[in-house]
């Protein structure tokens, strides 16, 4: 089965992906979150998932910035009640860190301000999954936490350079870190400074 694809983008929205994989061109779904890391054309590689619908029988092809968001939105789609596009909903609505730190902390009111998840479907998927995010992603958590605080510091370190109260900045650093772990320092400090 594809494990991944690597080709030259055709076509991006917010739901999909289209990429050209030597002559070849393969349509993806895919969450807001992989969109954002789509480079406007040029070549990607996307992690893929295949699913068939058991309705009518069709095949979707989903697709993934990284293994992180395919095995979540696999854990995803295999509690009850949970499909393909609800899973969608809840990758483009949470990042994979976001969604992990949501089911680990069994935060139910923050899974049901997703649309389509109800009270009864977001405790389901904080029981069926609390136990098997926390030990599959370990490694990944503490990987994103190593980046978080080397990002972090060397901003905090240029952002004093530059004037900035320590306290306050720092406070800031991290409310923008939780939204997106993965800015570069560049970005970061660029963000801090427009909200100053």
């Amino acid at each position: 089965m594809l494990h991944a694809l690597t080709g030259t983008i055709v076509e991006k929205s917010p739901v999909h992906a289209v990429l050209d994989v030597n002559g070849v061109a393969y349509h993806l779904n895919i969450s807001l979150s992989t969109y954002s890391f789509l480079p406007q054309e040029g070549k990607t590689t996307l992690y893929t998932h295949f699913h068939v619908n058991g309705n009518d029988f069709s095949l979707v092809l989903y697709g993934f910035k990284d293994t992180h968001e395919r095995e979540l939105f696999r854990k995803l789609i295999s509690v009850s009640g949970v499909g393909p596009n609800t899973a969608r909903m809840v990758l483009s609505s949470l990042n994979v860190m976001e969604l992990i730190q949501v089911i680990s902390n069994k935060e139910v009111a923050a899974l049901k301000r997703i649309k389509g998840i109800g009270e009864k479907t977001a405790e389901r998927i904080i029981v069926d999954l609390h136990n098997k995010v926390g030990k599959v992603d370990d490694a990944f958590v503490e990987k994103i936490g190593v980046l978080h605080n080397t990002t972090k510091q060397d901003a905090l370190v240029a952002l004093s350079q530059l004037g900035l109260e320590k306290t306050k900045t720092e406070k800031l650093l991290d409310k923008i870190l939780l939204g997106n772990v993965e800015l570069s320092l560049e970005d970061l400090i660029k963000q801090v400074l427009k909200q100053i």
